[in-house]
């Protein structure tokens, strides 16, 4: 069954709005803006605090709620069988006596040293960054450029794993100088969406006492253009909090979109979900 946008939030379906926005809160205080569960509990709460979009969703809920099956009548005990005429002439079946054999001597084989063997979240990034480069490579050679696009995507990928760094990282103790860092790296169009998430951050992070580092392990080309560019970066985000403070390590793939503004390549989208283990 599918869970319901009450279930997703974790309240009762007659929670009240306050209960509702406080669940919202508490679940995204540790999650990054861009990433696809922090986009569910934000779509959860608009529906489940706009009054009439609740009741309409109500509404469907009940209608989907199925009617119980009517209990299925008992089948008949079924007559027992008379017992068979035991048959004079049959003899009993013989039991074969047990034959003793001896067990062959165990073949020792030489030991032979193994290769350790590499996490499938190293293998699976190693495949995809090999696709990602013959994609990038078709794509380049399909456009006829003489260099200068391919140029473009080289200075567009470095340009995505410096900013990825501030953009994901912030610190409880100095969130305005993040969120301005963060910025510098940001198109006008994305630093307005950029801004609205990391208000949610500010409201939760000095209670939670979070602190998020990111570390790029490497990236890819997904689509290059002359003006925009997508760039795959796999990055790893040791985060603290109040609660654990030994740091986490979480590893996530976040599709990076790189738009051309002016000299410099800038931000204009981002989408981040965990990474194969």
């Amino acid at each position: 069954m599918t869970p319901s946008w009450y279930d997703v939030l974790d309240v009762e379906p007659t929670a009240s709005a306050d209960e509702i926005r406080a669940a919202w809160r508490s679940a995204i205080a540790d999650l990054e803006p861009g990433s696809r569960r922090f986009a569910t509990l934000n779509q959860a709460a608009e529906v489940l605090l706009d009054e009439q979009r609740r009741a309409a969703y109500d509404a469907e809920l009940a209608a989907q709620v199925p009617e119980p099956d009517p209990d299925p009548e008992p089948d008949p005990d079924p007559e027992p069988d008379p017992d068979p005429e035991p048959d004079p002439d049959s003899e009993p079946d013989l039991v074969p006596e047990p034959v003793a054999h001896e067990a062959p001597a165990p073949q020792l084989a030489a030991a032979t040293p193994s290769a350790p063997a590499l996490p499938i979240w190293l293998l699976a990034l190693l495949g995809v960054l090999a696709a990602l480069s013959v994609a990038a490579a078709v794509w380049v050679w399909q456009s006829g450029d003489d260099g200068s696009l391919e140029d473009q995507t080289t200075a567009a990928q470095s340009a995505a794993e410096q900013a990825i760094v501030p953009v994901l990282s912030y610190d409880y103790e100095d969130l305005e100088a993040d969120q301005a860092r963060a910025e510098s790296y940001l198109t006008a169009r994305y630093r307005e969406d950029y801004d609205q998430l990391f208000g949610v951050i500010t409201d939760n992070a000095p209670t939670t006492r979070t602190k998020v580092s990111a570390e790029v392990i490497a990236s890819g080309i997904v689509r290059s253009g002359k003006d925009r560019v997508d760039v795959l970066v796999f990055v790893d985000r040791p985060t603290t909090n109040k609660l654990t403070p030994e740091p986490v390590t979480y590893r996530d793939q976040v599709t990076v979109s790189m738009q051309k503004v002016g000299d410099d390549w800038l931000v204009d989208d981002l989408t981040t979900s965990p990474a194969a283990k």
